[in-house]
């Protein structure tokens, strides 16, 4: 009996899930870089890092995503196969 692995998706509750989690993340940190009491070029740096560790984020998980996809499927274990 062979399975046929197909494309996995995701449910909209996780999706719903990840992405509000995502948005309180974000707010909760520009509420803090806010609520800092630094000057504003102190905040403005750390608005701006965290937005450039947010993009780069996303660009790794789509590369990691995109070697994945693009990798061949490992071969199945066959212990008494000759070669």
């Amino acid at each position: 009996m062979s399975e046929t692995p197909g494309k996995q998706q995701n449910t909209a509750a996780f999706y719903g899930q990840a992405v509000a989690s995502f948005a309180v993340a974000m707010a909760a940190t520009a509420v803090g870089i806010y609520q800092l009491s630094a000057d504003a070029w102190v905040r403005g740096f750390l608005a701006i890092a965290v937005l450039y560790l947010v993009t780069s984020s996303f660009t790794l998980a789509k590369v990691i995503r995109d070697r994945q996809e693009g990798a061949p499927p490992a071969p199945a274990y066959a212990p008494f196969e000759k070669r």
